[in-house]
This record gives C-alpha cells, sequence and structure tokens, in this order.
C-alpha cells in the first residue's frame, strides 16, 4: 500500500498541511527536538489562500510567525492535544508561486489551497483563479506533484454544513488541470463530512484526505472539551449551574478553534471505517491523533492506504523519525 496517484507514487506517509511550513523549511523548535527527523515523509505545503489572509498569526515578510509561542495555539502536552486558530494567515497563491520555491521541488510533493471568500459563489471564483494561477506555472515544475483541496478549515468563519453541497462544484473547477496536466486531487475534511456524501464527490478527485482539526466544541460525546481544556459553571435557561467547556483562546481575543491530536485518532478510524463499509475505493491518506508508532497501525487496520503526520512534531516530536518508519514498512 502507498499513495499511488496519476502514476506517481507518494509514499505511504505524508506531512500534514503546515507541518513543515511554506516550502519544507520547518519551524525554530524542530531543531531541538532529538527525533524530529522529517526524512521519508512526503512534503505538503501549509494551506494557501489565493489572497494574502491575515488570519490570527503575525506573520514576517518572509510568511514565517513572528511569535515564538503564537497566542493562537495552544498546547495541552499531558493530554496529546492542540487547539489552534490560525485563520490561514498567509501571504497569497501568487505571492509564494512567484518565490518559485515550490517549483525547484524535486520530490513529488501536495501543494494546499483552500478557497475562503464569504459567498459560495466567490469561493468558487477563488478556485478559478487559482487554477489559473496553476495552470500558468505548471510547466516550471520539476517534480510532479498534486493539489490537497481544504474543504473544512474550522477557522475560516464558515457554515460546515456548506461543505456536502459546495465540494462537487469546487472539485469540479480543477478537473481541467486533473486531466490534462495529470495533476492528482485530494479533498481534505474533517471527520463530521458525511460519509454517505462521498458519492457525490468520488468521480472528481483521485484520493481522500481525513482529517482536517475538528471545529471547537463539536461531538461532545466523543470528546471531552472540558477535560482537555478546562471549564467553567454557567448557569442554564432553567436555573441549573452546568459545568460547561472553556475555550482558552477565548482569553485571548480569539474565537474558534481546530482540535488536533489524541482525541482524533479513533474518529478517524471510525469514518475511514465507515468510508470502505459504503464500498468507496479511493485511496484515503488518514491522520489525526498518531502520536506513536504504533497509531499508525490503527489506520491501517481501519482501511487507510497512507498516513500523515502533525501534531506529533509539537506534542511527541522525539517519536517522529520511528513513526515514520513505522509507517514506511506497515504501507509499502
Amino acid at each position: 500500500m502507498s499513495l499511488v496517484l496519476q502514476g506517481v507514487d507518494y509514499g505511504p506517509v505524508q506531512c500534514a498541511s503546515g507541518a513543515m511550513g511554506w516550502f519544507g523549511e520547518g519551524y525554530w523548535y524542530h531543531r531541538y527536538v532529538p527525533g524530529l527527523n522529517w526524512k521519508g515523509c512526503t512534503f505538503v505545503s501549509k494551506t494557501t489562500t489565493l489572497n494574502a489572509r491575515e488570519g490570527n498569526m503575525p506573520l514576517d515578510d518572509k510568511g514565517r510567525a513572528e511569535e515564538l509561542f503564537p497566542r493562537c495555539v495552544v498546547v495541552k502536552f499531558r493530554e496529546g492535544a492542540v487547539l489552534n486558530s490560525v485563520g490561514l494567515s498567509g501571504p497569497g497563491a501568487e505571492a509564494l508561486l512567484a518565490t518559485g520555491e515550490w517549483q525547484k521541488r524535486d520530490q513529488p510533493f501536495f501543494l494546499s489551497f483552500m478557497s475562503i471568500a464569504a459567498t459560495k459563489a466567490e469561493r468558487v471564483d477563488e478556485a478559478i483563479q487559482f487554477v489559473r494561477l496553476i495552470q500558468d506555472v505548471a510547466d516550471e515544475f520539476i517534480s510532479p506533484f498534486g493539489i490537497q483541496v481544504n474543504l473544512s478549515c474550522p477557522n475560516t468563519g464558515h457554515d460546515p454544513s456548506e461543505i456536502a453541497t459546495e465540494a462537487r462544484e469546487i472539485l469540479g473547477i480543477f478537473q481541467g488541470i486533473r486531466r490534462s496536466q495529470k495533476i492528482p486531487i485530494v479533498p481534505k475534511f474533517n471527520v463530521l463530512y458525511p460519509v454517505e456524501a462521498l458519492v457525490k464527490i468520488e468521480d472528481l478527485c483521485d484520493a481522500l484526505c481525513i482529517s482536517n482539526t475538528l471545529p471547537w466544541g463539536t461531538l461532545p460525546a466523543d470528546v471531552d472539551w472540558a477535560r482537555l481544556f478546562g471549564g467553567e459553571w454557567v448557569t442554564n435557561q432553567h436555573g441549573a449551574q452546568e459545568w460547561l467547556p472553556l475555550n482558552p483562546l477565548k482569553s485571548r481575543g480569539i474565537n474558534g478553534g481546530g482540535l488536533s491530536g489524541a482525541p482524533l485518532l479513533s474518529l478517524v478510524a471510525e469514518w475511514v471505517e465507515a468510508t470502505r463499509g459504503r464500498g468507496i475505493e479511493l485511496p484515503i491518506n488518514a491522520g489525526g491523533g498518531i502520536l506513536r508508532p504504533k497509531d499508525v497501525d490503527v489506520l491501517y487496520r481501519a482501511g487507510a492506504d497512507s498516513v500523515f503526520l502533525g501534531s506529533i512534531a509539537i506534542l511527541r516530536g522525539w517519536r517522529v523519525r520511528a513513526t515514520v518508519r513505522r509507517a514506511r514498512k506497515l504501507m509499502r
């Protein structure tokens, strides 16, 4: 098993979008964590929007985080969880392509893109403009590359219920470059995306990527938000006191956020199993909650063809090297 798309082997293990930055440069703390070695991982770029976006993470003129410990990220090491509301801060696709850095990569990789405009019509138009940008420079790329179409970032202010109805239209825009230039298209969802809706898009993509972060407060029966991040007593409509989760980003002037880390592993495995149970045969690139080598086995048994690693770099960075080795051994 491996992620072979349009005749190109993208490997059995990828990094999560953003785990290695825009161009694979990584982050300052990577050099201080023994074992944090991405060798053997296929690179996936940080998700870019069409236009420059301020988001919640201040960036310098090279698109790097200005804050050593960004206020839009909360890390719970003991619980193995991260809550972030970066909000897709970035310089925009045109500026990133203008650097020529992606074009110089000599191994297969993925670009990650998301339309984030306020209305559906505007988001469709952003996707059209992004595809035109790619068409203009596609011949400059040394290596084959795929496009990961992010359809589920929780930090853009979109209604999650719109995703299922909008996915087919957004993915349809990429079909020209998918067919003529053999660029694989891989939509990325979170576990809230209804498995039954996959039948509407399976002809428009080469693989599926699951899971993006989980929006704050969702699936309370499966995620103990108050245990992970703390809570507060609130008087409900009946006058009784209730212990409710308290979003730690709120005190920093930031709303929402997306959860990654250990709580996602079982949810991702269930989603993959349900997808296979419905007869969907598309390759699945699964990740979320992989914090040690044996976690790879959980997603492999569920039916994943490849895995991706993300929050492990923040939470258990010394295990990255061993986890990559496990994925490459199991999924080849």
